[in-house]
């Protein structure tokens, strides 16, 4: 890809934008989340976040980012999604075999470095050691935020990538 131009690089993404656009029916949509759901969860390219609980676009808020952590940008987005767009439950999800989980803070330090040349040491990249432990914690995190109401339900899940299945922690 480098050496294509970086406009033609995304001509098959535009392309199939067109195609999408032909049936677009979400034209004039205000943008609450349908379903009343938000979802915490990683980038992981293997999880389908609307798909695994049987919602469709336009029903929930979806906060992607490595290993499916509850950043301050995230619990930016929650209580914005909590008291303005219609959300009353959070599911914050991580997942098994989750690149973030599966090496130390300074192993991923190290690749990455390799990959880029770089010194990266300066970037604080969160792993997870123990998914279950940290899927509570970040539950907590959003329980106690002031202004994410007690009244909304926050649940912690585990998903398998290899089954589809969603498991509950807390």
């Amino acid at each position: 890809m480098a050496d294509i131009p970086a406009q033609a690089a995304f001509d098959d993404l535009i392309a199939a934008n067109r195609t999408y656009a032909q049936t677009f029916e979400l034209a004039g949509f205000d943008g609450v989340a349908r379903a009343g759901v938000a979802m915490v969860t990683c980038m992981d390219s293997r999880i389908d976040p609307l798909g695994m609980i049987g919602l469709s676009p336009g029903d929930a808020k979806i906060l992607r980012n490595p290993g499916g952590r509850v950043t301050d940008r995230a619990l930016v987005a929650l209580v914005l999604g909590v008291n303005l767009l219609g959300v009353d439950r959070i599911l914050v999800v991580q997942h098994t075999r989750c690149a973030m989980a599966s090496a130390s803070e300074p192993e991923l330090h190290r690749r990455l470095s390799a990959a880029t040349g770089e010194d990266t040491s300066w970037l604080t990249i969160g792993v997870t050691i123990d998914q279950v432990a940290s899927i509570k914690e970040e539950v907590a995190k959003v329980q106690a935020h002031p202004l994410i109401a007690s009244s909304v339900a926050v649940g912690g899940f585990l998903y398998d990538v290899d089954t589809g299945l969603l498991d509950q922690v807390i």
